[in-house]
């Protein structure tokens, strides 16, 4: 019986397909990891993580996992929901006074200026879900994005939550709360709001009530110096040559600063080995081993489609995102696998939510199966390395 019930030949083939993108020059390099029923059945770092300095990747090698912090801090909400510090419905302005009176765009790619009040509070669902009319620069246009950007523009370096939130709570809000599905800094906000809640940096509280019981080390904020040599070279790809360049250094990272902005919705680093941890725990409804951090009911509710059927159909990062998969509380789930195949293989109830610089995962409780796949490969257009990662881990399965 081959390990985790994998065909060994096929993993092969995975390798191989994975080495190709290196070979190619299209990522410094990967690390990708299966696990299922219980056990590892294939860990491979390939090509570097350095390409100056011809370091290799190793299996502990950190990345900047971008927006595979959304779900941890979803997690963290239904803790505190948990402990009944909040409920699903509670208005976001009982701790964040500062967005009690949100005014909204009149036209999304309009002036600033021409709004109407909201017409609902907004609420705690509202920011899991992303239904509460915030953007990104990268998801708005016009005006409001140029404001987002300002808004952002040099926030990391040393910006505490609350200094954070007064800056985006000037911004009007793109569409009515509740109103549409539109990716944005809603994650962000939670991450105040649990900093609110529990008194403590949002840091410290995944820190304490979620990394050090998982066992993940490696999983933080920001990175220390004698772990620095660790991190990946992040790279960003040029538009026009389709070259990649460096885009943070382990040597000057953004990450090596331990005051930068604490980002719920895409701060974090870790390793493939960690975010396994905080996988399981998802897949295993709550509990990783004997460890329990959550109740059965609050995973299923992350694992449940939220949008209703009209909220479905709008596009999202210029196509039909939608269409086989719903969105539930920081996590998208597969609910139609035939209305999903281009974008992968995955069994029906199946979860995950990708980084900007090309990390991703997902879980599939029909298999009982992880995949990760770990770069630092920064670009707009689509990039399909993910994709054929899922689909040869799939074709993998032999039992």
């Amino acid at each position: 019986m081959q390990p985790a019930g994998l065909c060994a030949s096929r993993l092969t083939a995975l390798t191989n397909a994975m080495q190709g993108y290196v070979e190619r020059g299209e990522v410094a390099g990967v690390v990708a990891m299966v696990w299922r029923r219980g056990e590892i059945g294939y860990f491979e770092p390939l090509g570097l993580r350095d390409e100056a300095a011809q370091l290799p990747m190793e299996r502990d090698t950190l990345f900047r996992i971008a927006s595979m912090t959304k779900p941890v801090t979803s997690a963290a909400i239904l803790m505190l929901i948990e402990e009944d510090r909040l409920s699903l419905d509670t208005p976001v302005s009982l701790w964040l006074p500062e967005l009690s009176t949100p005014r909204v765009l009149r036209d999304p790619t309009g002036p600033l200026d021409q709004t109407d009040p909201a017409r609902a509070s907004l609420t705690v669902l509202d920011l899991l879900t992303h239904r509460a009319g915030f953007a990104y620069h990268f998801t708005a246009t016009g005006p409001l994005s140029e404001a987002y950007a300002a808004a952002f523009n040099g926030f990391e370096a040393r910006m505490d939550g609350n200094a954070w939130l007064a800056r985006i709570a000037d911004l009007p809000l793109m569409f009515q709360p509740g109103s549409r599905w539109h990716y944005g800094i809603a994650t962000d906000v939670l991450g105040v709001l649990i900093e609110r809640v529990s008194g403590m940096p949002l840091g410290e509280f995944f820190r304490t009530r979620i990394f050090e019981p998982l066992g993940m080390r490696d999983t933080a904020f920001w990175v220390p110096e004698a772990q620095l040599a660790r991190l990946a070279t992040a790279y960003g790809v040029e538009p026009g040559t389709r070259r990649r360049v460096v885009e943070d250094h382990p040597a000057s990272s953004r990450w090596a600063n331990p005051d930068r902005f604490q980002s719920g919705g895409g701060g974090l680093v870790s390793t493939a080995q960690d975010y396994l941890q905080f996988a399981q725990l998802l897949l295993g409804r709550g509990r990783v081993g004997t460890t329990r951090l959550l109740s059965h009911r609050s995973v299923d509710l992350m694992r449940s489609n939220f949008l209703t059927r009209d909220q479905r159909r709008v596009p999202a990062f210029g196509h039909v995102q939608w269409a086989g998969q719903g969105f539930g509380l920081g996590l998208s789930i597969v609910d139609d696998p035939a209305q999903q195949l281009s974008l992968g293989y995955r069994s029906m109830g199946s979860f995950g939510w990708p980084g900007a610089y090309g990390t991703s995962w997902f879980a599939d409780p029909v298999e009982d199966l992880i995949g990760l796949m770990l770069i630092q490969r920064r670009s707009i257009e689509p990039f399909p390395m993910a994709i054929d990662f899922e689909r040869r881990v799939y074709d993998s399965i032999d039992d």
